[in-house]
Formats: structure tokens, sequence, C-alpha cells
């Protein structure tokens, strides 16, 4: 669950990250100062729809069959066997 919530953390920043970046590289100007005269309101809405739109992406493509059969993960011989779709 960390490691999702860091995914998303991270793609939440990225538009700043990048806007800060290219500001400190264009113009050459401290990151504090960067940031004072960012676009705020279009960073969040980048950042916002980058998060959604990976989310979206990921939920459509990946995991198992929507019509497969659900086995939950056993313990066999104290072994954990993972579980699946079929």
């Amino acid at each position: 669950m960390l490691r999702i919530a860091l995914i998303d953390i991270l793609l939440f920043a990225l538009p700043f990250l990048i806007y800060a970046a290219y500001m400190v590289w264009v113009k050459g100007r401290a990151p504090a100062s960067v940031m004072s005269s960012a676009p705020i309101f279009w960073l969040l809405t980048i950042g916002f729809g980058l998060l959604i739109a990976v989310t979206v992406t990921l939920v459509q493509f990946s995991g198992g069959d929507p019509e497969g059969t659900y086995h939950p993960p056993v313990v066999e011989d104290g072994v954990i066997k993972p579980g699946g779709v079929d």
C-alpha cells in the first residue's frame, strides 16, 4: 500500500518538479523563488489529471480476467501459495 501511495504522490508532484527544474535551468533562479511565481492552479490541474489518467489506464489494462474465478492464497505444507484469477 505504501508503494501505491508513493507512486500517487510522485505522479501528482511531477508537474511541480518539472516546472521547478525548468525554471532553475532556464532562468537560473533559486528554487525557493521559482515556486513563489509558479502557476499553481495549472500545476495542480495537470498533476491531478496525470494522476487520474495513469490510475484509469492501470485499472483498465491490468489485473485478471473479469469473468475469471478468484482463488485466494492458501498455505500448503507451511508454504504460502499465491492466489490468482483463472
